[in-house]
């Protein structure tokens, strides 16, 4: 099961939101007496996605280089180019994990689309793909479509998406 590490100004709903799970699910995984208090650092279980720790793969994405790599058990295997957010709208920084996916969402989103662990933000296709290499979304990671569909093949929900700076 996935575990997630609660945030300074998270709650249950604001958790269940970010993986997509009732909180009513959230509730039933864990001894939590009362749910309108958690504290930072408290472990919660995410039902419904495997443990991060037990996938081989793991995706960095450098927003200076506009960069993501893939890695498994911490050897890159490839690196891709993406556009990400523009002034006011930046990709956030932080620890995620994928948590659904959709193929085919239609719109700007080409033809993946990987939910990651905070509401609203993914990684996906593009039908523009001259975006790509630079700032310019609301905050999602743009990909290739080819490139998004070679990914989504390979790493399983609960994959760990590191987003960084550098």
């Amino acid at each position: 099961m996935a575990v997630h590490v609660v945030r300074r100004g998270e709650t249950l709903s604001s958790i269940s939101l970010d993986y997509r799970r009732p909180l009513a699910e959230i509730l039933a995984v864990n001894s939590i007496s009362n749910p309108n208090v958690i504290y930072p650092g408290q472990q919660i279980n995410i039902p419904g996605l495997p443990d991060a720790t037990t996938i081989p793969y793991s995706i960095e994405i450098s927003l200076a280089n506009r960069k993501l790599v893939l890695k498994e058990n911490g050897t890159i295997i490839k690196t891709y180019p993406i556009a990400v957010g523009r002034m006011l709208f930046e990709t956030p920084v932080g620890n995620y994990i994928i948590v659904n996916r959709q193929p085919n969402p239609g719109g700007p989103f080409g033809a993946m689309w990987l939910s990651l662990s905070k509401l609203s933000y993914g990684i996906h296709g593009t039908n523009d793909p001259s975006s790509i290499g630079n700032a310019v979304s609301r905050g999602c990671v743009r990909m290739y479509n080819q490139d998004v569909l070679q990914l989504a093949s390979m790493v399983p929900n609960g994959t760990r998406v590191l987003i960084r700076p550098q």
